[in-house]
């Protein structure tokens, strides 16, 4: 890549840091610089149009152009009150409207509403109200905190610690100690030959409680989970998964939290994935579409349970200990509660599921694909697994593949979610039947292209 001195990518190589980038490669290539948004589509600084198959971080739920009505409610508010703390007694009106919509919308009764900015501090927050909960209940032992392994649940030390991504642990001297992992309930990578979904989700079920046996059930403290695993691959619970796991976690009394970072608003087909499989969770975290990205803020809802917890610990210790700067910003608030109500208007539920269901039926034509070992969704959320040979579920070597269709499908104008030899698919729930067709055809010349190239590669060996 010929990079001009003095250019925004010459700037950026020269000052920024990137997340979840090989900064060497980086530092030789440079960035795409993205100078506006259409729809469902992003235009770099040289005109290249592309369309976001994960809505940029599973967050875009309203597309990247600009919206008018949420930049008045954004504006309105600055002039009004353009930022107080809600520490110490204060509140103002948004983080208040919010907070209460939050309660109603809930897919079971949740208690309170705490304000973060993100999605990592909301799960962080939550891991410190389990510990927090424990203490309370005079057993401050139970403190071991369980995850999945690659479930993803944030880059704080203690979200990150409690995901399952080895790589993003590693050299930081994390996962914390506390923290444990179990299974990843990926049914088509994971099961044996004639094994049925439901067999297959008792067998993880079953080393969810030996791993909370093994530990010793009086110091686990929690569970963590996503309906849908995202960065995980896009993963869709095999049947009877959750029924199976949250009756363990009753038994050995661990609390359970949803992490609806997502998942939350519409993504699922409902308005919380919680909804779309039945979950009970006693706290639920949620970010990304809270705003459709428009302005950086999370919510951590708790049950009473939880909440009568917390009202005991401050009688014993005083102030609630716990809080961020920006949490319950007024201007952030602001944007959620009209983001909220656009998603009413809409319908966003009923536009998922109808859109999502096309756009589903449109990546399983590819089931006969030679490079497509399997496809699953739901509501407007899917993956796609690559495969070298699908009859004996034999994957490409390091992700060989996906690195392959990325390159491939930028040349086509698509940007695609590439997790391993995975893609996700999760665009913008604004996205239409046309341009899900749009997608699809891209796709489609996507995975020939790679295909030949792939196969001219083995053919080599």
């Amino acid at each position: 890549m010929n990079i001009m001195p003095n250019s925004a990518a010459a700037r950026d190589i020269a000052y920024y840091v990137h997340p979840q980038t090989n900064l060497r490669r980086h530092a030789e290539v440079g960035p795409v610089v993205v100078s506006h948004g259409d729809g469902v589509y992003v235009v770099d600084e040289n005109g290249q149009r592309y369309m976001e198959t994960v809505a940029g971080l599973w967050c875009a739920a309203l597309g990247f152009s600009a919206n008018e009505r949420i930049a008045k409610v954004a504006y309105d508010q600055m002039r009004k009150l353009g930022y107080y703390h809600t520490y110490r007694h204060t509140a103002h009106e948004a983080s208040i409207d919010l907070a209460e919509k939050l309660v109603q919308l809930a897919p079971v009764p949740m208690s309170k509403v705490l304000f973060q900015c993100s999605g990592s501090e909301a799960n962080d927050t939550a891991v410190k109200l389990a510990w927090y909960y424990q203490a309370a209940m005079g057993r401050p032992e139970k403190n071991k905190i369980i995850g999945r392994e690659r479930g993803y649940h944030g880059s704080t030390i203690a979200a990150v610690s409690v995901s399952g991504k080895p790589d993003m642990h590693a050299d930081f001297a994390l996962p914390l100690p506390m923290m444990r992992h179990t299974e990843y309930p990926h049914y088509y990578r994971g099961h044996f030959d004639g094994e049925s979904e439901e067999e297959y989700a008792t067998r993880m079920a079953e080393a969810l409680e030996t791993l909370i046996l093994a530990e010793g059930p009086e110091t686990v403290a929690a569970f963590f989970a996503e309906p849908v695993m995202a960065a995980g691959g896009a993963i869709v619970p095999p049947k009877t998964y959750f029924a199976k796991m949250q009756a363990v976690l009753k038994k050995y009394d661990v609390l359970f939290i949803a992490d609806e970072v997502v998942c939350g608003f519409g993504r699922t087909g409902n308005w919380w994935g919680s909804q779309t499989f039945d979950l009970q969770p006693d706290m639920i975290s949620c970010a990304k579409a809270l705003s459709a990205a428009y302005q950086p803020i999370s919510a951590l809802l708790v049950n009473e349970k939880i909440y009568q917890a917390m009202l005991a610990q401050s009688d014993k210790l005083g102030a609630f200990a716990h809080g961020y700067t920006h949490a319950g910003h007024p201007v952030t608030t602001a944007v959620a509660l009209e983001v909220i109500r656009i998603y009413e208007e809409m319908d966003i539920t009923e536009r998922a599921q109808r859109v999502g269901g096309h756009m589903i039926k449109g990546l399983q034509s590819f089931a006969e694909h030679p490079l497509v070992g399997d496809v699953r969704g739901v509501g407007i959320l899917a993956g796609m697994e690559l495969m070298q040979d699908k009859a004996t579920r034999t994957p490409f070597e390091a992700g060989r593949a996906g690195a392959v269709m990325d390159r491939i499908g930028r040349a086509n104008g698509l940007i695609l979610r590439v997790i391993g030899d995975r893609l996700a698919f999760a665009p913008p729930i604004v996205i239409t039947e046309a341009e899900v067709d749009d997608m699809v055809e891209k796709l489609g010349r996507t995975l020939d292209q790679a295909y030949m190239e792939l196969s001219a590669e083995l053919s080599a060996k």
